[in-house]
């Protein structure tokens, strides 16, 4: 443990770099757990708040995670989201796969509540319009790996089962199909990035200065009209978003009519 007084980056800064090397080159395994903030302080003798921003870099970049009580802990590998657009829908209607055993999906809350104002825009009502509002955490082993939340009309699902606590059986699109009598045609996902509410922080067990990736899918009818607006809330540092599609092979022109499935940058 040495710091380098003759190089340009500050201590903190030198001592995120070797902490890192260390658990990239295996020296901190995944699961192990670091020499305490104390320990670290005397052996590069700095301060204990230089030993802190060094560790919050490396939580921030998610190699690391802090238990209040215990330390700080190298984590395991990124967790691998096929979340988006196509995968919950399945190769083909009627088929899915069953979510993997490692994932365990608990319903938190069910019940009735305003839209917030991205809802609404997506529904295309008013802010604090009534929906269905359903509510779950995803579980990877023991860790939370997303929080999400459905929206439905409450004119379409009222009665139905989508409105009591019990986990839907199977996609949750066919269920909400067979209660509204609507089919599921087009989906278009929105992802942002932002700093986690109090409620999401709380229920992925990070800080709440973690950052959190934000998917908000909206599903629509043939008509164009939609039926379901969900969000799913991940812990940045600890997720990777995977897509994968084909590439056209032939010289077909596109249809203009049809959307590239692309990302539309938008600087707020």
């Amino acid at each position: 443990m040495e710091i380098n007084p003759g190089v340009a980056e500050s201590p903190s800064r030198q001592i995120a770099d070797q902490l890192r090397s260390a658990i990239r080159a295996g020296t901190y395994p995944p699961g192990e757990r670091l020499p305490s903030i104390p320990s670290l302080a005397e052996g590069y003798g700095v301060a204990r708040q230089t030993v802190q921003r060094a560790i919050d870099q490396l939580r921030v970049e998610g190699l690391v995670l802090t238990r209040p009580g215990s330390g700080t802990f190298v984590r395991g590998s990124r967790r691998q989201m096929h979340r988006l657009s196509r995968a919950r829908y399945g190769r083909a209607r009627g088929y899915h796969r069953d979510m993997p055993v490692r994932y365990r999906q608990h319903v938190i809350s069910v019940g009735r509540q305003g839209a917030p104002e991205d809802v609404a825009h997506a529904f295309g009502v008013e802010a604090g319009t009534e929906l269905v509002v359903r509510r779950h955490v995803l579980h990877l082993g023991d860790q939370p790996a997303e929080v999400g939340t459905t929206w439905l009309l409450p004119t379409e699902v009222a009665g139905s089962g989508l409105e009591t606590l019990d986990t839907v059986r199977g996609p949750l699109y066919l269920a909400v199909e067979e209660a509204t009598g609507r089919r599921y045609a087009r989906a278009r996902d929105h992802i942002t990035a932002r700093q986690p509410t109090r409620q999401e922080a709380e229920l992925l067990r990070v800080r709440p200065d973690t950052p959190v990736l934000v998917l908000l899918h909206v599903a629509s009818d043939q008509k164009g009209d939609p039926i379901e607006v969900t969000q799913a809330t991940w812990p940045g540092p600890g997720t990777m978003l995977v897509d994968e599609y084909p590439v056209p092979q032939g010289p077909e022109r596109p249809d203009p009519r049809e959307d590239d499935g692309g990302f539309d940058i938008v600087l707020a």
